[in-house]
């Protein structure tokens, strides 16, 4: 008897620790689903107002009163990108989708540290006739000083490599300068160094703050700058 104890014993602290290793770690990764570390204010005690995204023209102080809002998700979770079955590891580039279907990543390996989204605009800007490649009336370049609105690729870019796993309502994210926080319609983020925010949904891109909207350099919908 006292050895099938034992046997029953180390066959339960070998599951436990097998889930702890490098394998079991990738495979909890891979889904893109809503997941909060349970480390996480978010997993244990939401303490954060449900009230949805800051309309368009609000002081920014509102907006980033709203982020703030959002208890802190582990930004470790959004270190990789899944298209199909294929996981790529971004290293320190950050990934993720909202519940609306927006998806954000960086890019800093190729230079571009700056989150660029792809957001389903009802009412895209239509395709300037100086721009070349496919057009992306959806594609949102903001890097704190300028938000950009559309844009035509040759290719995917940053997003070849697919989406993020999603970050779920009513947390924030933050990475670099930024700090993201969603609802179940609109992302809104906030640059802190250069104090601008933008908010991006089905119904449009609105800038807050120092951004107004300028005439876009050739093969750009709409642009803001500070």
């Amino acid at each position: 008897m006292r050895i099938a104890v034992l046997l029953t014993a180390s066959l339960l602290v070998a599951g436990c620790s097998g889930s702890t290793g490098g394998q079991a770690k990738q495979t909890q990764l891979t889904p893109i689903t809503p997941s909060r570390s349970a480390s996480s204010p978010s997993a244990t005690t939401p303490t954060t107002s449900s009230a949805p995204a800051p309309a368009a023209g609000v002081p920014i102080a509102e907006a980033i009163k709203w982020i703030e809002a959002g208890p802190p998700i582990d930004a470790a979770q959004y270190h990789i990108a899944l298209r199909g079955s294929v996981t790529t590891d971004l290293g320190d580039d950050i990934a993720f989708t909202t519940p609306a279907g927006t998806t954000c990543m960086t890019d800093a390996k190729h230079g571009a540290p700056a989150p660029a989204c792809l957001v389903e605009l009802t009412n895209p800007p239509p395709r300037p006739a100086d721009a070349y490649g496919q057009w992306k009336g959806g594609w949102v370049d903001f890097d704190g000083g300028s938000i950009q609105v559309g844009s035509a690729h040759g290719d995917p870019g940053r997003f070849a490599y697919g989406q993020g796993r999603e970050l779920p309502s009513d947390t924030s994210l933050s990475f670099g300068d930024y700090r993201c926080r969603t609802d179940a319609n609109a992302l809104v983020c906030v640059n802190y160094a250069k104090q601008s925010a933008v908010r991006l949904a089905a119904d449009g891109v609105s800038a807050f703050a120092c951004a107004q909207q300028v005439t876009p350099p050739p093969g750009i919908g709409v642009q803001y700058v500070c």
